[in-house]
């Protein structure tokens, strides 16, 4: 959840009550959001300094990540304020501004819109604001700005109308946002390269042929978005009339963020909550739009749908006028069964009924909903037979003074196969598809490397070290709808001074013991399949394997249900797998497949 730092005194001036800090808490929690801190006594703040409240906001909550935000919301809830009636300025066809996207666009951000604010006051305090609500909503919302971006200029240092292009990086000259040198698309790649904010974002537009960027009507470079705005129209506490462009791979994101910046700052304008639109014409598409939109949305919510849920008997008007707490305008719809939610621009998470009744409960008071027990229990809760199975082995194991580790189901191709001197066949291993590091590229299919990194990772623990691993690997399976399946393994590996494997194999047959495999002797375990009465139990028999010192390994074998399965393997590990894995010291490892016992 999003945390948001407030003055603590703007923020009671601009709710109108000095609250003492269980008073706000209480407000925080009837209204579904937490107050994280408060620094009115830390030891620490500096005395010039304002204390802060840091706030916990939902999520979902785009409305709130800012100061504007929560104390617009808390005096709507509070009844202190009526619900905003954000507009857009009536502005003659000819007169208004526009933004035209080219079709060079579609290589890499299609889609853009704007916004002006017209006759804007700022204070440091709502400037900063401004400028965090952007990096708010770049961080959450927009997915690091791959979604969206968001451009703020100063309206009186361009010159409309405004395109949209992309153009080769070599073709786009500006001097950056408080730099001084102009530089072109490529020196700009390098410059930030380095650059521990700006940098993250450079990999959006590497190796594209093309950059996105705003032009001005004099062709004057406003922003080369995602990356940064220009220093010509760069912003101040001086600023009147702010140009807004936002850019976006994705449509739907692009309304939302459009409709968040405007809703939250347009009370700064000279006519609070006015917004002056901008044209939008797409050349790649040939339609073209105003935005923002400030759209509201209207569903007939049913009133026993409402009541049932939260365990009320309210009226249809009783619950609108509890809805306009939370920011709803809502009436009794002409079928007395239903309520007629109008949903503001500022709530896109509202989705479905069941939000505007998870509101409607926070409107009444989660403390004072009715208390009730179900009548009868309607689910009988009790464990998976393959987690019931995998404890008992795990019980049995710690008892018997082994350790349990727990690694990353994710490993590194070369750690699944070649350090255990295996193949890979193209048909057993899930790869990932965009994997973030060589270290997390395939679902592992083995408990092995798990294990050996963890002995490699903790040489400084005294020997013998004896560690094990109940969990579960996966394998591609073609004939499942998810095209793989998972498979609960039992792995142990013990490293000394000396082998140990006589300790493993020691494991192994308590283990069986406890799960009532008994062990075949050699000649039980080679009775004919088809010989009638042929005993149950578990034998081991050499194998020769590459991940195994030769001689040293065997396969684990199990006869159940009149049917013999080859379950696993355990053996003394090859010196070039430990030396894969940098291990100094013997090591010895047993793997088998639990799901077989069920």
């Amino acid at each position: 959840m999003p945390t948001i730092h407030v003055d603590k005194y703007a923020l009671f001036e601009e709710l109108g009550e000095q609250f003492t800090e269980d008073g706000f808490q209480k407000l925080c929690f009837d209204f579904g959001i937490e107050l994280d801190d408060d620094t009115e006594n830390d030891p620490t703040r500096p005395k010039d300094q304002a204390p802060e409240l840091a706030i916990e906001i939902p999520a979902n909550r785009y409305d709130m990540l800012c100061f504007e935000g929560i104390a617009m919301n808390l005096n709507i809830f509070r009844g202190k304020h009526p619900i905003p009636n954000w507009r857009l300025a009536d502005v003659p066809a000819d007169k208004m501004q526009t933004l035209t996207i080219t079709k060079e666009t579609e290589q890499v951000r299609p889609y853009a819109a704007g916004a002006i604010l017209r006759n804007v006051k700022f204070t440091q305090a709502s400037y900063d604001s401004f400028i965090s609500l952007q990096d708010k909503l770049h961080q959450n919302l927009a997915r690091m700005r791959t979604l969206v971006a968001i451009g703020t200029h100063d309206l009186d240092t361009i010159r409309g109308p405004f395109t949209y292009e992309a153009l080769p990086p070599k073709d786009i000259n500006f001097v950056p946002l408080n730099q001084t040198k102009k530089i072109n698309g490529e020196e700009l790649m390098s410059f930030y390269e380095t650059d521990k904010h700006l940098g993250r974002y450079l990999h959006i537009l590497q190796n594209k042929p093309v950059y996105p960027v705003i032009l001005d009507a004099d062709r004057n470079v406003c922003s080369l978005p995602p990356i940064i705005n220009s220093e010509r129209s760069k912003i101040t506490l001086e600023t009147r009339n702010v140009f807004i462009d936002m850019t976006a791979t994705d449509q739907t994101k692009l309304d939302i963020v459009c409709n968040i910046m405007v809703t939250m700052f347009s009370k700064y304008c000279a006519e609070p909550f006015t917004i002056e639109p901008v044209k939008v014409i797409s050349e790649h598409n040939g339609t073209t739009r105003i935005t923002p939109s400030l759209a509201t949305r209207t569903m007939d919510v049913e009133v026993d749908y409402l009541n049932r849920l939260c365990g009320l008997s309210e009226s249809p008007a009783s619950i609108s006028k509890l809805l306009s707490k939370m920011a709803y305008t809502a009436e009794p719809s002409q079928d007395p069964k239903f309520v007629r939610v109008t949903v503001p621009p500022t709530r896109a998470d509202v989705l479905h009924p069941c939000d505007v009744m998870e509101d409607l409960a926070i409107a009444y008071g989660f403390n004072d909903l009715p208390r009730s027990s179900p009548n009868q229990s309607v689910t009988l809760g009790k464990p998976l037979m393959i987690n019931k199975l995998s404890d008992i082995v795990r019980e049995e194991c710690a008892m018997a003074g082994w350790s349990e580790v727990m690694p990353l189901i994710l490993c590194s191709h070369e750690e699944n196969f070649e350090y255990l001197n295996r193949k890979d066949d193209g048909k057993t291993v899930v790869r990932l598809a965009n994997p973030k590091t060589v270290e997390y590229q395939v679902v592992r299919t083995s408990l092995l490397p798990g294990l050996l990194k963890t002995l490699s990772e903790n040489k400084a623990v005294p020997l013998p070290v004896k560690i094990f691993e109940a969990s579960d690997v996966v394998f591609k399976d073609e004939s499942l709808e998810r095209q793989a399946r998972n498979e609960r393994h039992w792995a142990a590996a013990y490293c000394g001074k000396t082998s140990g494997f006589e300790v493993v194999h020691g494991l192994l047959d308590r283990v069986m013991k406890m799960l009532q495999v008994s062990f075949l002797t050699h000649e039980e375990a080679l009775q004919d399949e088809e010989k009638p009465g042929k005993k149950a139990g578990y034998f081991i028999k050499g194998i020769d394997d590459p991940t195994f010192f030769n001689g040293r390994a065997a396969a684990i074998y199990v006869r159940l249900n009149g049917k013999l399965h080859r379950i696993g393997e355990l053996g003394i590990l090859h010196p070039t797998v430990l030396d894969k894995f940098d291990l100094r010291y013997p090591v010895s490892t047993l793997e088998l497949n639990l799901e077989l016992f069920l």
